[in-house]
C-alpha cells in the first residue's frame, strides 16, 4: 500500500507541476476526464481508477507510491482550517457567506424545497477578457435534489 498520503500526494503533484511544466489541462486530457475533476483528484478530493493513477504519476515523473495514493479513498471537504487564509479560497468563502442566503432562497423559489448536489456536479472555471478587467468565471453545477417526505 501507499506511503503516501492523499494531501502529501497531492503536495507532490504540485511540485512536479513545477518541476515537468505539465499543466492541469494536458493531465485532465491523458488522463481522460474534466479538468476540474482531474484536478480535485490530484488534490486529493477523488479517488482515481488504476490506469488514470498510473498515467497521471508518469506524465508528472511521480511513482508508483504517488499513483497509489492517487486510488486511495478521501476524506472530501477537509480544510486545515474552518476559515480558510489562502486569498483565493477566502474569497469563496466570502462568496457564500455573502450571497449564501441569497442562493438558497433563489433555489427554493425556482426548483422548491430542495438543495443543489454536490456529488452529481460539473464545475468549470473560465478566464473571460473584459475592458474593466479581465473576469473570472466559476459556474457550479449540480443536480436539484428535491428534499422528500414520506
Amino acid at each position: 500500500m501507499s506511503t503516501l498520503s492523499k494531501g502529501e500526494a497531492g503536495e507532490a503533484v504540485r511540485r512536479a507541476k513545477v518541476k515537468t511544466g505539465v499543466t492541469w489541462a494536458q493531465l485532465a486530457e491523458a488522463v481522460g476526464r474534466p479538468l476540474a475533476w482531474t484536478t480535485a483528484a490530484l488534490l486529493g478530493q477523488h479517488p482515481m481508477s488504476k490506469d488514470e493513477a498510473a498515467t497521471a504519476a508518469a506524465l508528472l515523473e511521480l511513482g508508483e507510491d504517488a499513483a497509489l495514493a492517487f486510488q486511495l479513498q478521501p476524506t472530501r471537504g477537509a480544510l486545515d482550517a474552518a476559515v480558510p487564509v489562502d486569498p483565493t479560497i477566502y474569497r469563496l468563502y466570502e462568496v457564500v457567506q455573502v450571497y449564501g442566503p441569497t442562493i438558497k432562497e433563489l433555489i427554493h423559489e425556482q426548483c422548491g424545497d430542495g438543495i443543489m448536489s454536490a456529488i452529481n456536479f460539473r464545475l468549470d472555471v473560465s478566464r473571460v477578457p473584459d475592458p474593466a478587467g479581465d473576469r473570472v468565471v466559476i459556474t457550479l453545477d449540480g443536480k436539484y435534489l428535491p428534499y422528500q417526505w414520506e
